[in-house]
């Protein structure tokens, strides 16, 4: 019997790298798909919060353009009980206080022109079929044309396509349906 001759260092690394070279290879083919798919996850997740972000400005913009179109109804609202103020002083004023009256006149239609400049208009009521996003009824009256507009007791307002304040208004019922007492 012969001893076989002790492999080298040399052989014996050799052989411990035969196989490993594979399984090598096919950690870094895996490493290299788990790091594509990272990138294709990173990617899709940018696209993503790229069109967010994009959708974010528009929106920011539409609400911007919106705000500049109304951002001025707050006060329109706060000076429309001033305009009823003077059309009320205008009808009770007696004719001996014409000087007063025409002052008052002056600043009316001053007021009334700087809100029309501003896009506000007055709701058109009597005589109209009753529209509840224009009017509001606050009472029932005998009539001919049942739905129409009898009478106006507080005027509305449109801002630009934006309803201000409703027009308070007493709508005919019909001849049908009055109740006789």
């Amino acid at each position: 019997m012969t001893k076989s001759p002790k492999p080298t260092k040399e052989a014996e690394t050799q052989q411990n790298q035969a196989p490993t070279i594979p399984s090598a290879q096919n950690s870094l083919v895996k490493d290299i798909e788990e790091q594509k798919k990272r990138v294709e996850e990173y990617t899709d997740h940018l696209r993503r919060l790229q069109a967010e972000f994009e959708n974010y400005m528009k929106r920011v913009e539409r609400e911007k353009a919106e705000l500049n179109k109304y951002g001025q109804a707050k006060l329109l609202i706060k000076l429309l009980p001033v305009v009823d103020d003077f059309e009320r002083a205008l009808q009770l004023l007696q004719p001996q206080d014409a000087l007063v009256k025409q002052g008052i006149e002056m600043i009316y239609k001053q007021l009334k022109k700087v809100l029309e400049e501003e896009g506000v208009k007055v709701v058109e009521a009597k005589g109209q079929k009753f529209d509840p996003y224009k009017h509001e009824i606050l009472d029932l009256v005998a009539g001919e044309k049942e739905g129409m507009i009898m009478d106006e007791l507080q005027k509305g307002y449109i801002f630009k396509d934006k309803v201000l304040r409703t027009s308070k208004v007493r709508v005919a019922k019909g001849e049908q349906n009055v109740q006789k007492p």
